[in-house]
């Protein structure tokens, strides 16, 4: 979704541990144009959002153009209650990234959400992609998550590397030849940038679908943003 744009005000709604500070870090950081007004720090367990979701509405309802309350959560609880407080009526949207698929049954109560995310099944199309969710679920009868996906990934970047090695695997050696590799996954090509070995990949804007055939909110692609639309900084230093 393009929240970075000028006119946009945003409020961050994480848990309170390093993985939604570091989220909400992250997030802020990358926001060039849009304006982050408040960030809600709720307890991993917290089940009544009641509270933190009212300092939201107070610190975006006054606020003019576009409102939006990006949601970073992972595990128990459900932060997407926070729309049975009304949003719309003060122009509040909410947005969040992709997750596993039991956590977006939580999205097929919100049709029409927008966000980003790492991996769906259904959005890449490539032969990759085709394979191995055509496997998935003919061993498990489901759809593969994008734990899945990532662990695929990690797979066919060994298998590359051993290949261009011709089967050496030292370590040295190993490091050198992923650095700068590219290499097929069920997301398209991804890249280790050879500063900081980052794996360069698409991610992708998207809109929620309410589909009967699915127990989740099914993720439809808007936009795929490719590596060289995003400004990924060099973070870790070799």
């Amino acid at each position: 979704m393009a929240v970075d744009k000028a006119g946009v005000t945003v409020a961050t709604l994480a848990q309170d541990n390093a993985f939604g500070r570091d989220g909400v870090k992250a997030f802020g950081s990358a926001l060039k144009k849009a304006k982050l007004v408040h960030e809600e720090y709720l307890p991993p367990a917290t089940t009544d959002f009641t509270a933190g979701a009212q300092r939201l509405i107070d610190k975006l309802k006054d606020q003019p153009g576009r409102k939006i309350i990006w949601i970073v959560w992972a595990g128990a609880g459900n932060p997407f209650k926070i729309v049975d407080l009304d949003l719309k009526r003060y122009g509040i949207e909410i947005a969040t990234g992709g997750n596993i698929l039991p956590a977006m049954a939580a999205y097929k109560a919100l049709p029409g959400m927008e966000g980003a995310a790492y991996y769906y099944f259904g959005i890449p199309k490539n032969p990759v992609n085709d394979a191995m969710v055509s496997a998935h679920y003919k061993e498990f009868k489901s759809p593969p998550d994008f734990f899945t996906a990532g662990g695929f990934s990690a797979a066919m970047a060994v298998v590359t590397a051993l290949k261009k090695t011709g089967g050496d695997t030292n370590t040295n050696k190993l490091i050198s030849t992923m650095e700068g590799m590219s290499f097929d996954t069920p997301k398209g090509k991804m890249t280790f940038r050879k500063e900081d070995h980052q794996a360069m990949q698409s991610m992708y804007h998207f809109k929620i679908k309410v589909d009967p055939a699915f127990a989740w909110g099914v993720p439809e692609l808007v936009h795929e943003i490719k590596p060289e639309e995003m400004n990924i900084p060099i973070k870790n230093k070799r």
